[in-house]
């Protein structure tokens, strides 16, 4: 190892992605609805992949290392073997790339926020890896292929339910209302608001972890069984589109006020969908951000146990300081986390080159 440090790389990869929050029509982006509507924000701080290139001198199969830092984890792997049994989505999206047999490479991945927080972390690290990945292979990929990719690593490798709204926010950035017209086909719009628009919402949204890692459980199971067999025009599903473009043409008319109610109708759908979808812990914040008035607020992503909510707060910024000071003091690990709105998705770069920026 001490000899693998001393190694001076051909070049060093990086690449940075958003993460998302605030998923309006979420739920709708799914195979089982057919049609969907969301409009969700890229934020800040993000996901960040740092590929070091080695020659592959000694000739040797295992010739990536992974170092995942969140997790406290070092594995090596061979990128032709498709194995998903240490860390699948890292392995699904690496063995989804033709690295040269002739490289070696070290690749450090981070998020900046806790893991299972709902915040579309996993889409955001694949499409960052994919993105660095892309890289070093001969066949350059867009934009929309490496959300394509990114999808398919946790659908068709690793079998798992996804939609499509946040491998689009961790490339599109900004804030993106995404119409899916057939799944998983969609066509995305990224809104350009008003500058003073922009600054009041970037000013106003609270990212709030609820103390422990989201999961997705038999619960969302359930809840997956019953759209499944009630189908794309059951009430709720065509409520949560309708919702999304609500929030859009608030969004466009500056009218903060309004966004904040589409937010809440937003909520009391999946708490309709389950009420279990609204822990007690994410009920209990919405109680002191309905003391200090905030206009609005939802659980993100999916809903359930753990992961993050969304608040709009006041118009007054002392009353969104003692907002968040009162939810720090709920401990369980219920804390603020702080985050900024991002106009950019997927940034690639190489050290002492230009960033390319796909969004």
């Amino acid at each position: 190892m001490k000899e693998e440090n001393k190694r001076k790389p051909l070049k060093v990869i990086h690449s940075s992605t958003p993460l998302r929050i605030n998923d309006i029509g979420g739920w709708t982006d799914t195979w089982f609805s057919g049609e969907g509507k969301v409009l969700n924000f890229a934020v800040a701080p993000r996901v960040e992949v740092r590929i070091q290139v080695f020659s592959n001198i000694k000739k040797r199969p295992e010739r990536v290392l992974v170092r995942a830092k969140n997790y406290g984890d070092t594995f090596r792997l061979n990128p032709e073997k498709h194995h998903y049994d240490q860390h699948p989505l890292l392995q699904g999206a690496i063995n989804s790339m033709a690295i040269p047999q002739n490289l070696e490479i070290e690749i450090s991945l981070r998020s900046p926020i806790p893991v299972g927080s709902s915040t579309g972390t996993s889409a955001s690290v694949c499409v960052a890896l994919l993105g660095a990945l892309d890289f070093l292979t001969l066949q350059k990929h867009s934009r929309d292929e490496i959300v394509t990719l990114a999808h398919r690593v946790e659908t068709d490798k690793l079998e798992q339910q996804s939609g499509i709204q946040d491998q689009i926010c961790a490339a599109y950035g900004g804030i993106c209302f995404i119409h899916m017209y057939s799944y998983p086909q969609s066509h995305v719009s990224k809104l350009e608001l008003e500058e003073n628009v922009r600054e009041e919402l970037d000013r106003r949204l609270c990212l709030i972890y609820l103390g422990k890692a989201h999961s997705s459980s038999a619960l969302h199971e359930e809840v997956i069984a019953t759209l499944e067999r009630k189908g794309s025009q059951f009430g709720m599903i065509r409520k949560l589109r309708n919702l999304a473009q609500q929030a859009q043409q608030t969004l466009l008319k500056g009218d903060l006020a309004a966004l904040g109610e589409v937010m809440i109708q937003n909520n009391e759908c999946q708490r309709a969908l389950h009420s279990q979808l609204i822990s007690e812990e994410a009920d209990s914040v919405i109680e002191i951000a309905k003391k200090y008035k905030a206009a609005g607020w939802k659980v993100n992503g999916a809903g359930g146990k753990g992961g993050s909510l969304t608040i709009l707060g006041s118009e007054e910024n002392s009353m969104i300081a003692k907002m968040i000071e009162d939810i720090n003091l709920l401990r369980k690990g219920i804390k603020h986390l702080p985050i900024s709105l991002s106009k950019t998705g997927l940034k690639v770069w190489e050290e002492g080159e230009t960033k390319k920026d796909f969004s």
